[in-house]
């Protein structure tokens, strides 16, 4: 009887070894996919500006010049195409739709991280039963946020 009792104390002891050292490579994930998730979000920032800042002082310095002068037509004409090239480079590179798939992506990763490390925290408080509730709490969330990641959540655009 006493046998029986150190096998499932070791068994036990074994199982949450385990079971640690998956929460612990889920959080490790998460981070790092949260991170990489914050640098796409700031790079399509970037881009949504970079395309659409000039796109509209162009757009109206054009304006301005065709109306100011009428000697003026060919060099607004210019801006006017120049502005639009920045238009149409926003649109087919669509940084915004990006840069909101990937604030989702972003924050569905911190969600995982989030409760991997409450997890952790709480692990020795749990009994098995609750243990593998909040890994498959823990899985599921991981699951979503890799629908979220590749685009499939939300029906956006990857990356």
């Amino acid at each position: 009887m006493a046998g029986d009792y150190a096998q499932h104390q070791g068994d036990s002891q074994a199982q949450v070894t385990l079971v640690r050292a998956e929460v612990e490579r889920v959080l490790v994930e998460a981070e790092r996919l949260e991170r990489s998730a914050h640098r796409r979000v700031r790079f399509w920032s970037y881009i949504d500006v970079a395309l659409g800042f000039p796109a509209a002082v162009l757009a109206g310095i054009s304006g301005a010049a065709g109306l100011a002068v009428p000697d003026a037509r060919v060099t607004a004409a210019l801006l006017a195409l120049v502005s639009a090239g920045f238009s149409a480079g926003a649109g087919f590179l669509r940084s915004d739709v990006r840069r909101a798939v990937n604030r989702r992506s972003r924050l569905a990763w911190a969600g995982v991280e989030a409760e991997a490390r409450l997890l952790l925290a709480q692990e020795t408080q749990l009994d098995r039963k609750a243990i593998q509730e909040a890994l498959r709490n823990l899985f599921d969330s991981r699951t979503r946020a890799i629908a979220t990641h590749t685009g499939d959540a939300s029906g956006g655009a990857p990356s």
